[in-house]
């Protein structure tokens, strides 16, 4: 099948790119972001760049990666990453299964480290409900690479979608035109618990000519972890699980930009990126074993260990967890300053949300929201099921 066939999906091309992004730079807020992120370079910097730049790659290689580098180094403490030699290691196009804690950091962030280790950036899949907010997202998250994941539909659209979906996925990599970055599940994590859609690996495997073992073969998966001691827009998280408690919980107009730009905004402290060993074959000829849905929950397990395996915890973890439990059993991680300091921050955080809302509930959410990582640790170790997150 032609790629015009995706043409409502696909990222832009390069002339589409370079139009939008000629768009982009005459938005009255382009020389305030320029002056944010490039405060040493002249205050028309970022429209000057945008207005010439030639392509995708020159895009990200200029303007992107120079923005992700800011973020980091102003609003991370240390920023450390492992892995990177299981990529290389790969002969072809790869998926990345990723965890998914901030709406545009945790793909931004993975970009950056393929750039300075010489590997060819991704496509992301990204929802639409984002681009529906501004034509100028648009612009500059399809130029980005972006695929387009359509939600708010109905069901016979739902499965129309995902079908085009999974055999974009599946031609982009196994013809070699790009590697791809896909979130575990639909929507950020909220509660801290990583696990993978087992509808995810369906709509994978829809468009799958060849047997099972075949098709999740040659899709090259590797599970990709991202672990901030400071969790993006961790109230806002909080917030929404305990208003959606007792009724539907309902987005505002433009909620999920408000997010991006706290997530981009907040001090994270520090953040670890974690490759992990991509599926083996070995994994993926025992899973074909397994009857219907059982071979699907196999691929999903060997996804979640992996990435949970490979989720870094911070003191703010387990002084979460300590706090939840009412106990000292990881007290050897941290000091009574910490301790002190984590509690300050959580205050804090709890202040920006509104007063109707109960403080404990919403404070219990709050810390779980930390300590729920260290509990999945616990039990992939001692081997117990995973649990499940929420679906939101």
């Amino acid at each position: 099948m032609e790629l015009s066939e995706f043409e409502s999906i696909s990222p832009y091309n390069d002339e589409e790119a370079v139009k939008a992004l000629g768009k982009v730079a005459n938005h009255p807020a382009v020389l305030a972001i320029s002056g944010y992120l490039f405060p040493d370079r002249p205050v028309t910097y970022l429209r000057e760049a945008l207005k010439s730049v030639k392509s995708i790659d020159e895009f990200q290689e200029v303007v992107m990666n120079d923005a992700v580098s800011w973020c980091i180094d102003h609003t991370v403490h240390n920023f450390s990453y492992d892995g990177i030699s299981y990529i290389k290691g790969i002969q072809g196009k790869f998926l990345l299964m990723s965890n998914h804690r901030d709406i545009i950091l945790d793909p931004a962030i993975t970009q950056l480290v393929l750039f300075r280790n010489g590997i060819p950036m991704t496509e992301i899949c990204v929802g639409d409900n984002l681009i529906k907010q501004s034509k100028t997202v648009e612009y500059l998250l399809r130029s980005n690479r972006m695929i387009k994941v359509i939600r708010g539909i109905s069901a016979r659209e739902l499965y129309l979608s995902s079908q085009m979906l999974s055999r974009y996925i599946r031609q982009t990599i196994t013809s070699g035109k790009a590697s791809i970055w896909l979130a575990q599940r639909q929507g950020r994590t909220k509660d801290g618990i990583d696990t993978t859609e087992q509808g995810l690996l369906k709509m994978l495997d829809m468009s799958g000519e060849k047997s099972f073992q075949e098709n999740f073969m040659e899709l090259n998966i590797v599970p990709l972890s991202i672990s901030y001691e400071y969790e993006p827009c961790d109230v806002r998280k909080a917030r929404e699980i305990l208003i959606s408690r007792s009724q539907k919980y309902e987005k505002t107009h433009y909620e999920d930009m408000h997010s991006i730009v706290m997530g981009i905004r907040q001090q994270k402290g520090n953040v670890h990126l974690n490759i992990g060993l991509p599926l083996t074959a070995y994994e993926i000829e025992m899973a074909s074993k397994c009857d219907k849905n059982d071979r699907y929950q196999y691929i999903r397990h060997a996804v979640n260990n992996r990435i949970i395996a490979g989720y870094h915890l911070w003191k703010t973890n387990y002084i979460a967890y300590d706090l939840v439990e009412g106990g000292q059993k990881y007290s050897y991680m941290y000091s009574p300053e910490d301790v002190e300091a984590f509690k300050e921050y959580t205050e804090h955080r709890l202040d920006k949300v509104e007063k109707r809302l109960d403080r404990n509930e919403l404070r219990d959410i709050f810390l779980r929201i930390y300590s729920n990582p260290v509990l999945s640790k616990e039990r992939l170790v001692s081997g117990e099921p995973l649990r499940q997150g929420t679906a939101w």
